[in-house]
Parts: C-alpha cells; sequence; structure tokens
C-alpha cells in the first residue's frame, strides 16, 4: 500500500494523497493559489452542494444516469450542502480561473464521495467522473455565480435577524430611557435639551432602515444564469436540462430562484453584487456613527461625557490600573470599516469583467461573503456584549442639564434670545447652577424651570406658539 495515488489532467500527472477526497485539480490549486492563507467561504461550499444536486436531480430526470451511480451523487451532493464535507474544499479563497479552481474542488469531492458510498477505489474516474459526471451540463461560469447567490442570499437572511435583533434592543433601551433629559450635541458642542431615549429611538429607526434594505436585498439575487453554461449559450447542455434545472434549484433551497430570460447578459455581468454590497455599505456606516456615539457617550467616565455606562468587558490597560475601554464598539467599527472596504473591492472586480465573463469572482466572493459574516457576528456582539447591558448615568445627565448652555435654549420662547443669551454668558462666568440663576433672576420658578427641561417639554414635537400682548 502506498500513501498516494496517481491521477492525470492535460498537463500530465500527480501524486494525490490516497485518502483524499480532492484530486489532481486541486492539488495544482493549492500549489498556484498560496495567497490569503484562507479557505472558500463555508456558504459557498454548502451553496455548490445544492446546485450540484439541482444538477444530478435533474440529470436523473433527463435518464443519464444510472441508479446507483445517481443516488452515490445525489447522497454526496446532500452531504455537502448539509457541511458535512467542508473539510475537503481547501483551494485558496482567492484563485485565477474565475472559480474554476472551486468548481474542481467541489467536483472532486463528489466524485470520490460518491465512490466511496460505492465501495469503489478513491480516484476510480471511470466509474464516477468529476468532470463527465458531477459537471455534467455545467460550466464554472454559471454554477459559480449561482452558488455566489444562494450563499449570498441564506447570509441576508441571516443578516436581517441580527438586524432585527439590534434594532428591537435599541427600542427596549428607547423606553427604559424615555425619562432621562440630557445634553443634545451638534458639531460635538452643547446644543439642546433631548432624552436619552430620543438618542435610542434615532438608534432603532436608522437600523429598522437597515432591515428593510437588506429584506429587499434578497430580490436582487434570486436571477441565476444557471444550465448558460459557458458563456450563456447553454453549450453542451440540453435544452430541456436548461429549462429544468433552475426549478430543481428552487425546490431544493426554497429560494424564489429565477432563470435570467438573457443568459449571455446575466454571464457577463455582476453588477447586482455592487448593488448589494453597497446596501451593506450603508448598514456598516450606521454602525460606525452609532458605536462612536456610544464611545463618546461613555467617555470619561470621570473625567469625560459619562452619560452612558456601557458594560465592562475586560481590563483596558496593561499600565493604566482600574481602566475599562469601549471593546465592543471599538470591535464593531472595525468590523464596519472593513465592510466599507469590501464595498470598494466589490466595484473594482465587478468593473473588470471582459467581454463574456468576469474572471474575478472569487474575489467579489471573498469580500461579498465575508462582508455578510462580518455585519452579522458584528451586530450580534454589539447586542449582546453593548446594547442590551447599557445603562443611563441619571446624576451626571442632570448635572450637565443643569449647567450648560444647552439647558438656556429650553429658555428663549419664555425670556427671548438676547436674555437667554445673558442668562449664557452669566452661567460660563458664575458658579451657581442654571437652575438657580434663573430663580435669582425671576426670569422663572423653580417649577417653571423644572417644567421646560422636563421630559414631556424636551421631546414634545415644537414650542407652543407666543402670542403677542395686546
Amino acid at each position: 500500500m502506498t500513501d498516494y495515488r496517481i491521477e492525470k489532467d492535460l498537463l500530465g500527472e500527480r501524486e494525490v494523497p490516497a485518502q483524499a477526497l480532492y484530486g489532481i485539480h486541486t492539488v495544482r490549486a493549492l500549489e498556484n493559489f498560496d495567497l490569503s492563507k484562507r479557505p472558500v467561504n463555508k456558504a459557498l461550499v454548502h451553496a455548490f452542494g445544492a446546485i450540484k444536486l439541482a444538477c444530478c436531480r435533474t440529470n436523473q430526470g433527463l435518464g443519464c444516469f444510472v441508479d446507483e451511480k445517481s443516488q452515490a451523487i445525489d447522497r454526496a451532493c446532500s452531504e455537502m450542502m448539509e457541511g458535512q464535507l467542508d473539510e475537503h474544499i481547501l483551494v485558496d479563497a482567492l484563485q485565477g480561473g474565475a472559480g474554476t479552481s472551486t468548481n474542481m474542488n467541489v467536483n472532486e469531492v463528489l466524485a470520490n464521495r460518491a465512490l466511496q458510498l460505492l465501495d469503489l477505489p478513491l480516484g476510480s474516474y471511470q466509474d464516477v467522473s468529476p468532470l463527465d459526471d458531477i459537471n455534467r451540463h455545467q460550466s464554472t461560469n454559471d454554477t459559480y455565480p449561482t452558488a455566489l447567490k444562494v450563499a449570498a442570499i441564506g447570509l441576508l437572511r441571516d443578516l436581517e435577524r441580527e438586524v432585527v435583533g439590534l434594532l428591537e434592543a435599541f427600542q427596549t433601551q428607547e423606553k427604559a430611557t424615555a425619562h432621562v433629559v440630557k445634553i443634545g450635541r451638534t458639531q460635538m458642542q452643547d446644543a439642546a435639551l433631548t432624552t436619552l431615549g430620543r438618542e435610542m429611538s434615532a438608534y432603532a429607526d436608522a437600523f429598522a432602515r437597515d432591515r428593510w434594505r437588506v429584506y429587499k436585498c434578497e430580490e436582487r439575487l434570486r436571477v441565476v444564469n444557471l444550465g448558460g453554461t459557458a458563456i450563456g449559450t447553454g453549450l453542451a447542455a440540453p435544452r430541456q436540462y436548461i429549462f429544468r434545472v433552475v426549478e430543481q434549484l428552487r425546490a431544493i433551497t426554497g429560494l424564489g430562484l429565477a432563470r435570467a430570460e438573457n443568459l449571455i447578459e446575466a454571464t457577463q455581468n455582476n453588477d447586482v453584487f455592487v448593488e448589494v454590497s453597497g446596501i451593506l455599505k450603508a448598514l456598516a456606516t450606521n454602525l460606525l456613527k452609532i458605536s462612536s456615539d456610544l464611545r463618546f457617550l461613555s467617555s470619561g467616565p470621570d473625567a469625560g461625557v459619562g452619560e452612558l455606562r456601557l458594560p465592562a468587558r475586560q481590563a483596558g490597560s496593561s499600565i493604566m490600573p482600574g481602566k475599562v475601554n469601549p471593546v465592543i464598539p471599538e470591535a464593531v467599527s472595525q468590523a464596519a470599516m472593513q465592510v466599507m472596504a469590501n464595498d470598494q473591492v466589490i466595484a473594482q472586480a465587478c468593473s473588470m469583467g471582459h467581454l463574456e465573463l468576469n474572471p474575478f469572482l472569487p474575489l467579489v466572493a471573498d469580500a461579498l461573503l465575508g462582508s455578510l459574516d462580518l455585519l452579522a457576528n458584528a451586530c450580534s456582539i454589539f447586542r449582546r456584549h453593548c446594547v442590551e447591558h447599557l445603562e443611563a448615568d441619571e446624576a451626571r445627565c442632570r448635572r450637565h442639564v443643569e449647567n450648560s448652555t444647552a439647558s438656556v435654549t429650553a429658555l428663549v420662547s419664555l425670556i427671548g434670545y438676547e436674555e437667554a443669551t445673558a442668562l449664557a454668558q452669566a452661567l460660563r462666568n458664575d458658579k451657581q447652577s442654571l437652575r438657580e440663576l434663573v430663580v435669582e433672576r425671576k426670569l422663572a420658578t423653580a417649577e417653571e424651570f423644572d417644567q421646560m427641561v422636563s421630559p414631556e417639554s424636551v421631546t414634545r414635537l415644537g414650542t407652543p406658539l407666543k402670542k403677542e400682548k395686546k
């Protein structure tokens, strides 16, 4: 017994580990594409399993397979779709050839797994061939982009669930902090009074928009070019196969997929991935903005804004005792920035397609699926490790309200702009609180001041109309 087997391709012979489910095409890809040191995204592998299963069952229906072989191939494809063969897909995420190495790694693993199920030697491709059987009536150029769309739809659904969870966490915080009056700021400067609940409601509404956009993204990905083979003409595929294969894929995945009316166009152009990536960038923008806000509002906590207390997740310094950093918002910010960078990569890669095919889909797949994974994980940890456990420092918020010129704005309708300006200047030069100054100058009673800075007053829409005296 040797520890390898010999396989052949158009370039010659190579040794393949005897017990490996992959074959010579994968061996060459492993040698050629030692790039990212990352495997292909697992969601793409599982989607490939579904694609190959749809092709297998379509070919079964056309009588292209004998029963025993087709049953083994069917089972192997099902196992890949369910994630049972992940460890055998070894090619690098970034590769030349428009994804051919991924397709061939999949084909070889499925062929050899089918051989195992048939109790035949690995590599006996005269019985089950990666090309003639597993890849029958297919090309990388229709299976790879279709697998990418199926994978992306699945991850979009995962992401949507996480965005919903995050917006609901902010809605819960909105109710919990509705009574906390605080300083609203513009351009990092004190501006006017608001409530912490109102700030939380704004965050929730931003993510509600993101949830809707992510949900609608699926529509952009439902049209696939499976059956178009090499360039969209359906070369080497029977007409009946072309009409049936997407129906099989729809039945297997439960997704509302449809065959492109113009298979040539759908094989050439990948702008749909740019569109979807743009939606993901919008979500990343909100994540970055809101996580930055939470970092600012929790700054200090003793010598900063300190209106929010973030949950302490870990010690913050190896030299500064007692320091706790806002590590969750920082991590979420980094994920958001990476997604923005991925968006630029996707736009460049999709614009670099030439004539009938885009050779850079592996980069698109790595960046797009990576963004989907990153965003789902970011929303999850943001919710679980930060937003759900936010606490208001109500005493700090109250002190800010009583000592900030922002509170003067609440008095403008009562005392006028000029008097309010003088009051703001006095507040900066006096050790008294605004409340004390207002009462001392007889501009309002203590009760009137409290009413003007109450949650009800600062959150109502507009200011009561002041009528001129006759």
